[in-house]
Parts: structure tokens; sequence; C-alpha cells
């Protein structure tokens, strides 16, 4: 099984990112705009449609609002993997600055590699979007 694991430093507090982060319905068009370009949430399932052209059904495991960690799996769409466990965590790193830590562990091991680069990919964007977000965007401080 291969584990992909990602962080970086998003200049925003942490309870500001995880309002994002840890809001699976919305989640994903909400931290990745243009990334994500469309997110529908039916119960403990989403959908989320990615600007490539990537559709993939994701369940919710949990989130876990004391530790600022979603968790989730693919399940299906147009990436179909035999096992996925995806989670994405907020770390405060002093008032106005967190990490964002998300990994994944995934089989066949050749998904590994896409799934890493779509991550790299993604983490861009959430950086632009959610950095000094308490600011610019509008969001709850």
């Amino acid at each position: 099984m291969a584990s992909i694991s990602k962080e970086i430093v998003i200049e925003s507090g942490a309870d500001d990112v995880w309002e994002v982060i840890g809001d699976f319905g919305a989640g994903p068009s909400r931290m990745a705009p243009g990334f994500a370009l469309d997110t529908k949430a039916e119960t403990d399932h989403r959908v989320v449609t990615f600007a490539d052209g990537t559709v993939v059904r994701e369940r919710r495991v949990t989130v876990d609002h004391d530790t600022r960690r979603i968790v989730y799996s693919v399940v299906g769409g147009s990436v179909r993997p035999e096992h996925d466990s995806a989670s994405m965590q907020v770390f405060a790193d002093g008032e106005r600055r967190c990490r964002l830590v998300w990994t994944r562990d995934v089989l066949p091991d050749e998904l590994a590699a896409p799934m890493a680069e779509a991550m790299s990919r993604g983490l861009d964007v959430i950086k632009r979007t959610l950095d000094g977000a308490h600011d610019q965007h509008g969001l709850p401080h």
C-alpha cells in the first residue's frame, strides 16, 4: 500500500482554516475553487468534480472538530481504488498561522503518483485561497 503525506503552512488562524476544511459537504469547492469545480453532498457521501474532468464519490469517515481532523475515502467515480483512506488535519502554529497535513493510503500502488500530483496541485490552490483568509475572504475569526 502506498502512503502519501503532504504539508503546507497557511497564513491564517487554525480555526478559520478548519471552518473550511472541516465542511464535508462543501469543503472542496470552498478550499480549492477552480480546482474543485463542484461538490454535491449526499448525507455521508459527496461527489466532487475537478477541473481536469475527474469525478469522485467520497465517503465521510469522521469529522473531528476537537482535533480539526477530517477522514474520508474515495469509493467511486472515475477513480476506483481498491482501498483509499485520506485525512486532512489543521494544526495551530501561532495565532494567525497553521499547518495543514494531508495524508492518504491507497491501493493499488500505481494510483499513488497521480494522487500525489493532484494533492500537490490542490494544496497550492488551498494555500492561495486560505492564506490571509481572516482578512481577505470574509471567513469567521
